[in-house]
């Protein structure tokens, strides 16, 4: 059948600690875990080509849940406060085909964990890890089921941007529906990708969301609409619209733009819109995504067409969703642009009769 996202971002929250107002970001510690709290991931995505101009997008993401709110210490070492979830896809556009791959592990006994210095997440043999060299944050990604694997090295890019107050990202009007929240926007990505078809030296551009909280979503949410898109003019454009249950967009949404030059313009719901152009059915008719849309930034100029590069890249695992590869089409002012990105839509399951 699959969760809702609501099932794990909305709830009670007692004995967790609770995203409450803005702090001070202190890395590298903040990159590692933060266990007092419900929930967190490490998310990565990109777009790549090979030399031969075969196109493909990857998501790599890790997830860690706390088990209960109970303090006390467990005795036996095989039974850990934390578990860890991982989600990995490799969307091979040329065969028009999604792979997608999930695991699950305790966290005890090295079998999947978080830290901050050096830089790790893992699930065994998968893993995200710092990749010393220049920059503020290179890491390596290393996924393989099957045939289809990466070894990707991310370069550090344009640096950190912090979401919302300073970090400080509110998703609802009720205390503690909030998460700290950043990402490094645009990351050089190069390395090889492999699937059914071979393997590819590739390089692109890619995006780092990292987010921790205990509650997130309210009672009259049900998920949200995300983009984060990489345009031709050397601008990024991140929006998420959090839908309520009637289906209009919550006033909670939110959006940023960042500039060629590094400035940065955050946009209420009121400085953009999200229209569908498209939906598209899962095979198993058990949720209708939008598979198309015109996204408007009047302030930055901005009117571009959104569509997926294959139409199939949901989840269909534990947790049902859409998650995958983008291109864009455009103007800005005057200009033409064009881009990739990634998009990700939850909470488009049917409930069950």
């Amino acid at each position: 059948m699959g969760l809702g996202i609501g099932d794990v971002l909305g709830g009670a929250s007692a004995g967790f600690a609770i995203v409450e107002g803005p702090r001070a970001f202190d890395f590298p510690a903040d990159h590692g875990p933060h266990p007092d709290y419900r929930s967190e991931w490490w998310y990565f995505t990109g777009n790549v080509e090979s030399a031969q101009g075969e196109r493909f997008g990857f998501q790599l993401t890790f997830f860690r849940f706390r088990i209960s709110a109970e303090r006390h210490q467990r005795r036996s070492a095989w039974a850990p406060a934390q578990m860890y979830m991982a989600h990995f896809a490799v969307s091979d556009i040329a065969a028009r085909r999604f792979h997608a791959f999930e695991r699950y592990s305790r966290g005890a006994l090295d079998l999947a964990g978080a830290r901050a210095a050096p830089f790790r997440v893992w699930i065994e043999d998968w893993s995200a890890s710092f990749r010393p060299g220049p920059g503020e944050f290179g890491t390596r990604l290393q996924a393989r089921e099957g045939a289809t694997g990466i070894e990707l090295d991310f370069g550090p890019g344009e640096g950190l941007l912090l979401h919302g107050d300073e970090g400080y990202s509110r998703k609802n009007a009720e205390p503690g529906n909030a998460s700290y929240y950043y990402s490094y926007p645009r990351m050089p990505v190069s390395g090889r990708l492999s699937t059914p078809r071979g393997d590819f030296e590739v390089s692109g551009e890619g995006w780092f969301d990292r987010e921790w909280s205990t509650s997130a979503l309210g009672s009259d949410q049900v998920g949200w609409d995300w983009f984060a898109l990489h345009l031709s003019d050397g601008s990024e454009l991140m929006l998420y619209q959090l839908r309520r249950r009637d289906g209009s967009a919550d006033p909670f949404s939110y959006g940023v733009l960042v500039e060629a030059d590094g400035s940065v313009a955050k946009l209420s719901p009121s400085h953009f819109m999200i229209d569908v152009k498209k939906t598209w059915q899962s095979p198993d008719k058990k949720a209708i995504y939008p598979s198309e849309w015109r996204l408007r930034v009047p302030s930055g100029t901005l009117e571009l067409d959104v569509e997926p590069l294959l139409e199939d890249q949901e989840w269909r695992h534990a947790f049902r969703y859409w998650e995958g590869a983008v291109s864009l089409r455009g103007r800005r002012g005057p200009r033409r642009v064009t881009g990739v990105g990634y998009a990700e839509l939850t909470g488009y399951r049917i409930p069950d009769p």
